[in-house]
């Protein structure tokens, strides 16, 4: 069967293990090369001698590689900062990026969410690993009842967080709030990472609290939520409900304070997950850099998916 070739940039934790899931679980999917700017660095050596094409001159030296005439989809597992000048050379030969940094100049995308409105975008945006954990949540919520706020709290172990992950704190906990906002449909979403250093390493564990309208359907809500929960489990395995959906109610005499929003009733809806690493590249802990992986890699399936079928007809 033909399949897409494509590139990764970067050659760290994440595009490395990136690369092993595109080998051992793509369907339509080919790797080309691996970009990084360290030429020794693990996943350049990995990429060579799994007999990929390599370079440690960043995207420069991907255009100078053999196969970069057939490359169509590009992985960007860099930085934020980065990202912006590798998307505006790549955009001139019409690569399809996906961006697994905080950038956002793409549209922020979660494959059951919304990949589908956005299928003719040349960038989208992965958001991060928080969001591609909890806003599938929030949209669960939302798609029932109206979310007022939505608050994420993303936990994980602090040897899962590299040097790209640390420099991106920033950009980590505004892009996730917009997307919680843009994607998952809250009127105002707030995000918080927490780098755990306990020994041995913590798995990863996401909470999210959403305050709905007054009277919603909490039968229908724990019904969204599994359904939900279900449809990521099937491209990211690790992923799961910890345990049962919590509610609370709030009445106009007893409400509920937000700060910076003030206080307001409603329905509480607590949400508890876990996510375990495939342990491809990364330990099993690894969930937070695991999720972003396959999140991309389900993304970049379809835009490959699409693209032959085209050929076809």
């Amino acid at each position: 069967m033909e399949r897409i070739k494509c590139a990764i940039i970067g050659s760290g934790n994440i595009g490395t293990d990136l690369m092993i899931k595109i080998m051992r679980n793509s369907q339509y999917l080919q790797v080309g090369a691996m970009v990084g700017v360290d030429p020794k660095s693990d996943g350049l050596a990995r990429a060579a001698r799994f007999g990929f094409e390599t370079t440690a001159d960043s995207v420069e030296g991907l255009l100078k590689l053999s196969c970069f005439k057939e490359i169509k989809i590009v992985f960007d597992a860099t930085s934020a900062g980065a990202h912006t000048h590798h998307n505006q050379v790549l955009q001139q030969y019409g690569i399809q990026v996906i961006d697994l940094t905080p950038a956002a100049i793409g549209p922020y995308v979660v494959p059951v969410v919304n990949l589908d409105e956005h299928l003719d975008a040349s960038n989208i945006n992965m958001v991060t690993c928080g969001g591609q954990a909890t806003i599938p949540m929030v949209h669960a919520v939302s798609r029932i009842a109206k979310v007022h706020y939505a608050e994420i709290i993303a936990s994980i172990a602090s040897k899962s967080a590299g040097p790209g992950t640390r420099a991106n704190i920033d950009e980590f906990t505004e892009t996730t709030s917009k997307a919680i906002e843009e994607v998952g449909g809250a009127q105002k979403g707030k995000a918080i990472i927490i780098m755990n250093p306990a020994e041995p390493p913590l798995i990863m564990r996401d909470t999210v609290y959403c305050l709905v309208e007054a009277g919603a359907n909490q039968d229908a809500i724990q019904a969204s939520i599994q359904e939900m929960a279900n449809a990521v489990n099937a491209y990211v395995p690790g992923y799961r409900l910890k345990q049962q959906v919590q509610f609370e109610e709030f009445d106009a005499n007893h409400p509920l304070n937000i700060p910076g929003i003030g206080k307001l009733p409603g329905l509480k809806v607590s949400i508890f997950l876990e996510v375990e690493g495939a342990a491809h590249y990364l330990p099993a802990y690894a969930g937070n850099l695991d999720i972003m992986t396959s999140a991309a890699l389900a993304a970049a399936e379809r835009f490959a998916e699409i693209h032959l079928n085209k050929k076809i007809a």
